[in-house]
């Protein structure tokens, strides 16, 4: 039969292309080879400057202490003062300096400054990986105008592929429902193509990376 339409010439081709398979001409792939050059900085150093790229801001604490100055110095400097907390571990930090914060789910006044843990710290990216099976749980890093993260240079990895086994270690067989990773403030640039900050998130967010691997660390 002759054939007529463009459409019965594209099924031949696609019967004849099915039928007469061609060898495959690509090398053996090694799917377990990084495809990305680590940077030769030291994990913090490379996190720091690819967080910062992506609009976060990054503040180094040598040690706990440090840690409650440098939160005073900024707390002063941006003039914040509703704060929002959940994370036992931060609560006893504060608690030490007396340092003002809910952990009621209602009442608290915009804008809200949410201050939480994290799972992992990924270099690569300058991103910050968060899970639903944090005290903080899902609300916390997205409500509050503002988001501080406190992390530990212990958790920082070269990439997200290393985070999982972390996960797997802390978590074993009851996974978080919800694992997520936030590089920089929230934005978007949907509509008129205008960046706006602040679209589905907070407009900043902020680090604290206290050292706890020096032999300085308390």
């Amino acid at each position: 039969m002759e054939e007529t339409t463009s459409r019965e010439k594209i099924l031949k081709r696609i019967r004849h292309a099915l039928i007469h398979k061609s060898p495959q001409q690509t090398a053996d792939v090694d799917w377990e080879k990084d495809i990305y050059v680590y940077s030769s900085e030291a994990p913090e150093v490379a996190f720091a400057e690819a967080f910062k790229k992506a609009g976060g801001d990054f503040i180094y604490c040598n040690d706990e202490i440090d840690f409650f100055e440098k939160l005073v110095i900024v707390t002063q400097e941006k003039g914040w003062k509703n704060f929002f907390c959940r994370e036992d571990k931060i609560k006893g930090y504060l608690d030490k300096i007396e340092f003002p914060y809910s952990s009621a789910d209602k009442g608290f006044e915009e804008p809200v400054t949410t201050i939480t843990l994290c799972e992992a710290l990924v270099a690569r990216t300058g991103s910050v990986f968060v899970s639903g099976r944090q005290q903080s749980g899902r609300r916390l890093p997205i409500i509050g105008s503002t988001h501080v993260v406190v992390a530990f240079a212990s958790q920082i990895v070269p990439d997200i592929k290393e985070v999982f086994p972390t996960i797997k270690a802390s978590y074993k067989d009851d996974l978080p429902s919800m694992m997520t990773l936030i590089t920089g403030p929230s934005r978007t640039a949907d509509i008129e193509k205008t960046l706006i900050k602040g679209a589905h998130g907070p407009k900043e967010i902020f680090v604290f990376l206290i050292d706890d691997l020096s032999t300085n660390t308390n």
